[in-house]
């Protein structure tokens, strides 16, 4: 399958999973209330901050080996390492959940801890079935079970909202998301004989001698994920514990709308460059390779970022109901980070195809360092803007982020220039598309 078939394809699975996920915002927003997306954001950010590192990373190195048998001992350790996780994790919510409850300053999220290691478990679980099958190409497959994850989410929350659960239905929806997505990976994973017939024979022996050839991924890349979800997670959950009970919901929200085109083309198209990047690399046209995907995400993506930013603050309390006004600002305010992020993230594992592990860990160390340290201080001088503080200090990361991988990964320039060329008439149109939405919403409001 082509680069660009492969992309249209994740891209439409995509498009559909978050046009499911776009739809019940509004309908969410109105069953639940600040506070309780404040919850799930606390949640949400423990879920992805262990979760991601569930694995050891060896989720994220299944896609290189030239060998299929390696890489499913790798896939086998990345699930084994997820179950070990999660079972720490539930010791931990068992003997001390009030005392976890008190650390975050969320007395509500007691009751609902013991659902933190099944998203775990569910989470991880995921991220290696899925690059299990970005091995095998086999796009269409993670197209569904986006689709299929979207839909869980949303049917659970939005019934668990209409039922009056509370904010339970929020975090169980959440976990749905992955969980759905997982088992539906998983039961096409094991349906082919040939896979289970190749797990049987996996011995002891052969997965030490994979996790000893492999041990730079649970050595670098596990804190440097580590520490890039702490990054983006950890003073969210730092603005619920300091700032107003309400300020990380309408963080949540936000950030729920900035990640919908970031994810409906970034997230394919990073999957798409991982699946080509080791082979582009050895023939040494990696450079190359990267200015065309870098390129393509300028044409495709900043223009809908750049519109959304502009008209969100006009336009929030009209779609997500009265209450909701401060996210839309918040949009605006972190729409330059979710430009560099989007520009990032998708060629990110560039850094990982060429050995920089150790790079990549440094830059997410210093982003932790900083956008942990900005809201700390913003919450001491300037508690009112301590969102404002958060969003500016990921843009600071993620300019540096992506000058950093453009240098290692060996950018050509001229390949870059020559397919971003048509980038600028494009993001213009929605400039001008967004203002004027903008302007006639300000005119016919009372």
């Amino acid at each position: 399958m082509s680069f660009l078939r492969s992309v249209a394809v994740l891209v439409g699975g995509t498009a559909l999973g978050h046009g499911i996920t776009a739809a019940a915002l509004p309908v969410l927003s109105r069953l639940y209330t600040p506070a309780d997306f404040s919850l799930l954001a606390v949640f949400a950010g423990l879920v992805s901050i262990i979760s991601v590192v569930a694995c050891l990373r060896f989720d994220v190195a299944v896609a290189l080996p030239e060998e299929d048998e390696e890489a499913l001992r790798l896939l086998a350790l990345a699930l084994g390492t997820a179950l070990a996780c999660s079972f720490v994790v539930l010791i931990a919510v068992l003997v001390a959940p009030s005392r976890i409850a008190h650390w975050l300053n969320q007395s509500g999220l007691q009751a609902y801890l013991w659902l933190l290691p099944v998203s775990v478990l569910l989470g991880g679980g995921y991220s290696a079935l899925q690059m299990w099958f970005v091995r095998e190409k086999a796009f269409a497959l993670i197209a569904k079970s986006r689709v299929a994850q979207s839909t869980a989410s949303a049917s659970t929350q939005i019934a668990s909202g209409a039922l009056a659960v509370g904010p339970g239905g929020l975090l169980l929806g959440h976990t749905m998301n992955t969980g759905a997505a997982c088992l539906f990976l998983g039961y096409r994973l094991l349906a082919d004989h040939a896979t289970r017939a190749a797990f049987k024979r996996l011995t002891w022996r052969e997965l030490r001698l994979t996790f000893q050839r492999y041990d730079r991924f649970p050595k670098y890349s596990t804190f440097e994920a580590l520490c890039n979800s702490a990054a983006i997670h950890l003073p969210v959950i730092m603005i619920a514990a300091l700032a107003a009970p309400t300020e990380a919901g309408y963080l949540m929200l936000a950030t729920y709308v900035m990640q919908a085109p970031m994810a409906l083309v970034g997230a394919a198209v990073g999957q798409v460059y991982l699946a080509g990047a080791a082979h582009k690399h050895r023939q040494g046209q990696l450079g190359e390779f990267t200015a065309e995907v870098l390129g393509g995400l300028l044409k495709t993506g900043i223009g809908p970022l750049l519109a959304v930013g502009i008209v969100s603050p006009a336009i929030f309390g009209l779609i997500f109901g009265a209450g909701w006004e401060r996210a839309g600002v918040l949009v605006a305010w972190m729409t330059p980070w979710f430009i560099l992020q989007f520009l990032s993230t998708p060629i990110s594992m560039g850094l990982h195809v060429t050995g920089h592990q150790r790079l990549a860990f440094a830059l997410q160390l210093v982003g932790l360092a900083l956008r942990a340290g900005m809201v700390w201080l913003a919450a001491s001088l300037s508690p009112l803007h301590v969102s404002e503080w958060y969003a500016v200090s990921g843009f600071l990361f993620y300019l540096l982020y992506l000058l950093t991988i453009l240098w290692r990964t060996g950018l050509d320039w001229k390949r870059f220039l020559e397919s971003s060329r048509h980038a600028v008439p494009v993001c213009l149109g929605w400039i001008v598309l967004a203002a004027a939405m903008s302007l006639l919403v300000s005119t016919l409001r009372p």
